[in-house]
């Protein structure tokens, strides 16, 4: 895959690659997220992304919605605890119709106070989902619990009573903090020449001097095992077990992804999956997952269960970890835990709107994109020998917490 890329005057880049389909995709994405709001402003991040599209100097919100919409495109953006992105796909045709749209709401934005008022009962609606879901709601808790007093174990959404309190000079304090134009990315995958696309960049967001002042972020490092038991009006026990990992640019990100991926992976094969599921069906639910930030990251296992199955399983969860550490993985299941994680990473190269966004993520944070290429030769040159040593270092059962949600009357 070939990469393009130009850098504006003002510090904002452009990453593009060509492909030939009659679909594009193009985000924006900024490095700026939950962490990175003030104590008095739990949720900024997210709102904003709710709220930039409520209407700009020349368009209200009806105005945005419908001039990517009513082309057949679709409009959407997130918000993570480290960037926001904006994102949209469409038909190439319309490139310039999109980046002027981007532009608009990039730069102009109103956030009018009506539609912020109507857009946090949304947004509240939206925490209670989560709250209303003990298959989410762990999750939060979790990281909230494991990065206590940090800012990486802010809740994404805020809480409602941080929400109630945002007003329109929190959302323009954090942007004018935040959203600076060096730390800024639009990536595009699509099918046009990167001269035509340059153009419209230049034409559409070079007109800005620098923007935003740099905000450095506290890193983590106080880290304190904890096992908590929380009563819910479940029918199930939760359950998730978990520590800090490695961080996005760490030498053994992607041989702990490959550990990852064979522990609790999205496939059926896992060994979570075969060990609690197929062999002893005590779970419907599995699953195991790592996350890393700029600077930290974090690893957690999850499974769910009914009561009287709960010490069964979580026996069986440590079992598996202690076979991580312990036992090293022949040549023959080496080779098919590689061959399986290479298969999935050549799967998610087929979707263009997701290289598109690991384009832009990847640029943000290192400023380049490794290419499949080399992700697979740093799997191939993985050892069962470095596994284990991974195993030995994040699986450590006394550096291991737990979050239970214990089952309860409904």
């Amino acid at each position: 895959m070939e990469i393009n890329a130009f850098t504006l005057p003002n510090g904002i880049r452009l990453v593009h690659s060509a492909v030939d389909s009659p679909v594009a995709h193009c985000g924006i994405f900024i490095n700026a997220g939950s962490r990175d709001e003030n104590d008095s402003g739990h949720g900024v991040a997210h709102f904003i992304e709710h709220t930039i599209f409520k209407g700009t100097e020349k368009r209200n919100v009806f105005q945005v919605l419908n001039r990517l919409e009513n082309i057949g495109a679709d409009l959407n953006a997130y918000t993570t605890k480290e960037k926001t992105c904006i994102h949209a796909s469409f038909l190439c045709g319309f490139y310039d119709r999109t980046l002027e749209l981007f532009q608009d709401i990039f730069f102009h934005s109103k956030f009018p106070v009506k539609e912020l008022e109507r857009e946090k009962q949304v947004v509240m609606d939206e925490i209670r989902s989560y709250q209303d879901t003990p298959t989410e709601q762990i999750f939060d808790d979790f990281e909230d619990h494991l990065f206590a007093g940090h800012p990486l174990g802010r809740n994404i959404l805020g809480t409602a009573k941080s929400i109630k309190k945002l007003k329109q000079e929190d959302i323009f304090g954090f942007i004018h903090r935040n959203y600076r134009f060096d730390e800024v990315v639009i990536a595009s995958v699509g099918k046009i020449e990167f001269k035509k696309l340059v153009r419209l960049v230049i034409r559409y967001f070079s007109d800005h001097p620098l923007r935003g002042q740099s905000q450095p972020r506290l890193p983590f490092g106080d880290y304190h095992p904890f096992s908590i038991a929380l009563k819910k009006k479940t029918s199930q026990v939760h359950c998730l077990v978990g520590v800090p990992a490695f961080s996005y640019d760490h030498a053994q990100r992607i041989p702990l992804a490959l550990l990852n991926n064979m522990l609790g992976g999205p496939v059926m094969n896992s060994r979570l999956s075969l060990a609690l599921r197929e062999r002893n069906g005590l779970t419907y639910h599995n699953e195991s997952n790592y996350t890393a930030y700029s600077d930290a990251g974090i690893i957690h296992i999850y499974f769910g269960t009914e009561a009287v199955h709960y010490e069964k399983a979580l026996a069986i969860l440590y079992k598996e970890l202690k076979r991580l550490r312990e036992e090293k993985l022949t040549p023959g299941q080496l080779h098919l835990v590689k061959k399986q994680i290479i298969g999935q990473l050549a799967i998610s190269q087929e979707s263009n709107l997701a290289v598109m966004l690991a384009i832009g993520k990847s640029y943000l944070l290192q400023n380049r994109f490794d290419p499949v290429e080399t992700i697979i030769q740093r799997i191939e040159s993985t050892t069962a020998e470095e596994l284990m040593e991974i195993a030995n270092k994040v699986f450590d059962v006394k550096q291991l917490s737990m979050l239970t949600f214990l089952a309860g009357n409904k």
